[in-house]
């Protein structure tokens, strides 16, 4: 039997456990709370961050024609020309249309090696090829419905690039035809297609994939090289690539260096050729090899000229010849993709050359 005593006491602990439960349920919903507030900051913060993102756009970029707006992130690419597509591709991007390549090509596919390899490799096997090798198929671009067209390495003209403005904005190249280094290739395209932070580590691989092979062929540091052209048909002349060039800053990049008997005469420096009188050969004598289109018979058609045959690099055959129309000849013009595909081969045809200088 409970007593008025017992009961009373009993009610005032059953009103303390309820008053300590009440506690603890307010304490958890208040922690309940705080929790969904800071996720609730948290996400919003993330949005905001986001939005911060997105606001950097428009992208604007100033190139040789002017200035090209980009309003949002492209979501279809087209390239034009040469390599651009390349660089599209080593970032993970199909173009939904690209140029077929005009030079080194050994079958009718219209692809070098290394875009096909690519192209395998994501899975791609009936790419949208643009047939303009005899001028821009504007029709063709503009059906393929781009959101954005590279071509930072490329010589199109004001025509072209008032044409091709019409069917997207137009990513172009910051001074001249045919001028972009492969860096500005990939940071002009990323750029455009809205990958910068990509295009940026895309450099980084590649110049250490250069680098680690460079390194590997120690003879070659500091070297005189020059690349030059000489025709079986005319002996008279010679064409030289600049430094400026693509191919010459390649060279440069490798380790080597031009001479300053040939760097004296490129008064402007926007050019990236070089055509001279076979008379004025003896600026080449301080070369330590010499890099040009041809095969064997042009090398020895140059070495038994009585002007050119006294270069000293002729003379004792440091000459690096590549297969005009070859895969090689079109790896001269370098992108991330070529580099990777052909530096191995291209760096030894180069300490062949090297070996000659003391035999």
């Amino acid at each position: 039997m409970f007593t008025k005593q017992k009961i009373s006491l009993l009610f005032i602990i059953l009103t303390v456990i309820t008053i300590f439960i009440a506690g603890c349920s307010a304490q958890q919903s208040s922690e309940t709370n705080a929790n969904e507030a800071e996720n609730a900051e948290a996400a919003e913060t993330e949005t905001s961050e986001s939005e911060g993102a997105d606001s950097e756009y428009p992208i604007k970029m100033e190139h040789a024609f002017g200035e090209t707006v980009i309003d949002s992130k492209p979501e279809s690419v087209a390239t034009v020309q040469w390599a651009n597509h390349d660089v599209a591709l080593a970032l993970g991007v199909v173009p939904v249309g690209f140029s077929a390549a005009n030079y080194g090509v050994e079958d009718d596919s219209g692809l070098l090696p290394w875009t096909a390899e690519k192209l395998d490799e994501l899975g791609v096997d009936d790419p949208n090829i643009f047939q303009d090798t005899d001028g821009l198929d504007f029709e063709a671009i503009s059906d393929s419905n781009p959101d954005v067209i590279l071509a930072a390495y490329s010589g199109i003209t004001q025509e072209d690039y008032d044409l091709l403005s019409q069917i997207a904005p137009v990513v172009a190249y910051e001074n001249g035809p045919w001028l972009t280094t492969w860096r500005e290739q990939v940071m002009l395209n990323a750029t455009g297609m809205g990958m910068k932070e990509e295009g940026e580590q895309l450099i980084k691989e590649t110049e250490n994939l250069i680098q680690e092979k460079a390194s590997e062929y120690p003879e070659m540091q500091g070297k005189k090289v020059v690349w030059v052209n000489f025709s079986a048909n005319d002996m008279s002349e010679l064409h030289l690539y600049t430094d400026t060039d693509p191919r010459g800053a390649f060279l440069e990049e490798l380790g080597m260096e031009y001479p300053e008997s040939v760097t004296n005469e490129i008064t402007d420096p926007s050019s990236y050729s070089l055509s001279l009188s076979a008379e004025n050969a003896d600026i080449l004598n301080d070369a330590d090899i010499l890099i040009g289109y041809g095969d064997e018979t042009l090398y020895e058609a140059v070495k038994a000229d009585p002007v050119l045959g006294k270069i000293p690099a002729i003379e004792r055959g440091s000459v690096v010849s590549i297969g005009n129309g070859t895969p090689m000849a079109a790896s001269g013009n370098p992108n991330p993709l070529s580099i990777a595909y052909t530096i191995d081969d291209y760096l030894e045809l180069i300490k062949g050359a090297i070996s000659k200088i003391d035999e």
